[in-house]
């Protein structure tokens, strides 16, 4: 099962929400085998804040981009070892089936470390390194590494200490013993009585007699003895080599290593963990554990499967969009969108709203619209067309809102259009930037950068309050998006009229049908659309 985004372009609009919202729905009853999560990449305008705030539905979340995190990759451990389980459970795993070349220590719940076959291997050849090895052990590890049980428990559940093999004579045992005075030693010795009354009255930590299956059987004073014996089922050798194993796992972690945060970028962390001398890195969220990443990982890079609605071009879309895989097309734009690799489902008509397209989607095949969906698509539709006063407004968009009026059990059109409209952000009182760069499309054409922008407003009365901040920001907007030209488009929705505010473009602009009511500022009666009616003249003003 995939996870596929269904996005908006930049600064989305009512139309493009409402689309994403609308088709992951689709998608989702129509494709149960994937989850399709609507998601939008810029921030929300008033009035479609207000209006999902009004229909009681949660808006698609924002995401930064789509490029492939660490996330993508991050792998749950099948595997994990507490701290205190002894490096020979460490080791089994090694030798099991398991591919992963890590295995992730836990404390409870809690995430402590990665451990790996290189921490193995440094802890063997630490021990072989020249001088006798001390070593950390746990009474509570005896029985998981040696077959055999306690003849009683000392007072230290754990300790250090190096290992003494009572293999030699007595005499020779004692001088050994002797040498390493400070240091008291863990005994492996098999049941012999003058070994094991040395031991004790050195009261060294703990002895392991070897070879025993059916009890001791040397006459031994125990009483006097604090410290620990276990009876080991195994010969010498053989328990010799396992007690070593029986080290928590605790000992061989390394302190403070890096690791990943789960929005760490793909190549980021590759690079992150290639420097590194580690095999795996732990990825976290914040303070929460997620899992880990090998360098096996990075192999090969996943792609964010896409849908696109409402947008077809690159450079409309999330960040990061040439990294990921789009998987759909659905829009009413003119066409630019990117090659794809595959053949994919392309959805574009020439129709007002990219909610009307959504709709007949839902009719073709065959899939209930429930009423709160229906709102959401009748929302999408009569904020495109302008409650249906757009010159892109067709036959078809006309259709979907007397179906959807009915679906979503909205009595007036004109009443739920207008409550939307007036819910949208005052010019005069909101920072000119963010309400310029809001809806704001980039354009390329004849050798001419240049961008539009556009709000919507119930009122035009009020312009002269806010045109000169607003002309004084578009040259900044013009500058900072390195363009040639940059305008903006603002619409009364209830007098179908609006006024266009531009940056200086005086050869330009003396050609454009417009009238001129002020240094940058145009009325355009009638205009109510950017793409059908704004743009189509200024790439003729441009082509003469």
């Amino acid at each position: 099962m995939a996870e596929i985004y269904v996005s908006g372009h930049r600064n989305p609009d009512m139309d493009s929400i409402c689309a994403a919202y609308s088709y992951a729905f689709l998608k989702n009853k129509l494709d149960p085998s994937n989850t399709y999560l609507p998601v939008r990449c810029g921030n929300l305008n008033d009035a479609t804040k207000a209006q999902f705030e009004r229909l009681n539905i949660v808006p698609p979340p924002f995401i930064k981009d789509v490029r492939t995190k660490v996330s993508a990759v991050s792998r749950t451990a099948q595997n994990t070892v507490q701290i205190t389980d002894p490096v020979y459970t460490l080791v089994s795993f090694y030798g099991s089936t398991s591919r992963s070349s890590v295995v992730p220590v836990m404390e409870g719940e809690q995430y402590r470390g990665l451990l790996s076959v290189d921490e193995v291997s440094s802890f063997i050849l630490k021990e072989n390194s020249g001088t006798r090895p001390v070593y950390h052990f746990v009474v509570e590890n005896f029985p998981k590494v040696l077959k055999g049980t306690f003849l009683r428990k000392g007072e230290q559940p754990s300790f250090d200490a190096p290992i003494m093999v009572g293999a030699m004579r007595y005499t020779v045992f004692c001088k050994h013993m002797e040498a390493l005075e400070g240091q008291s030693p863990i005994l492996v010795v098999g049941d012999r009585e003058d070994h094991i009354r040395k031991a004790i009255e050195l009261q060294i930590p703990a002895i392991v007699l070897t070879g025993i299956e059916h009890g001791v059987t040397s006459s031994v004073d125990w009483d006097a003895y604090r410290g620990t014996v276990f009876l080991s089922a195994l010969d010498t050798a053989e328990t010799l080599r396992l007690l070593r194993l029986s080290v928590p796992v605790e000992k061989l972690m390394v302190q403070n290593p890096p690791n990943l945060q789960a929005d760490c970028l793909f190549d980021e962390a590759r690079d992150i963990l290639a420097d590194s001398e580690f095999r795996g890195l732990p990825v976290f969220d914040g303070q929460a554990y997620q899992g880990y990443v090998t360098r096996r990982c990075f192999l090969e890079r996943p792609k964010t499967k896409l849908i696109m609605v409402d947008h077809n071009e690159n450079e409309q879309g999330v960040p990061g969009i040439d990294e990921a895989e789009v998987v759909e097309i659905i829009d009413h734009h003119r066409l630019g969108a990117a090659k794809t690799r595959n053949p994919i489902f392309i959805c574009c008509e020439p129709l007002g709203s990219t909610c009307t397209i959504i709709y007949k989607l839902f009719l073709r095949n065959n899939v209930e619209i429930p009423p709160s969906l229906a709102r959401v698509m009748l929302s999408g539709i009569v904020s495109d067309t302008i409650m249906l006063k757009s010159p892109t407004t067709t036959f078809e968009d006309f259709t979907a809102v007397q179906d959807l009026l009915e679906l979503g059990q909205v009595e007036d059109m004109r009443s739920f259009g207008e409550t939307m409209f007036r819910s949208g952000a005052s010019l005069a009182k909101e920072d000119p930037k963010k309400m310029l760069e809001a809806d704001f499309k980039h354009y390329k054409e004849l050798g001419v950068s240049f961008g539009i922008g556009q709000c919507e407003v119930t009122t035009l009365s009020d312009v002269d309050d806010y045109k000169e901040a607003y002309l004084a920001e578009l040259e900044n907007v013009k500058h900072s998006h390195s363009l040639d030209w940059a305008l903006f488009l603002i619409t009364d929705v209830v007098k179908e009229s609006s006024v266009l505010l531009m940056t200086s473009m005086p050869i330009i602009e003396r050609k454009l049908a417009y009238k001129k009511i002020g240094e940058g500022i145009f009325n355009l009666p009638g205009v109510l659309s950017r793409k059908k009616q704004l743009l189509p003249e200024v790439l003729r003003v441009l082509e003469e």
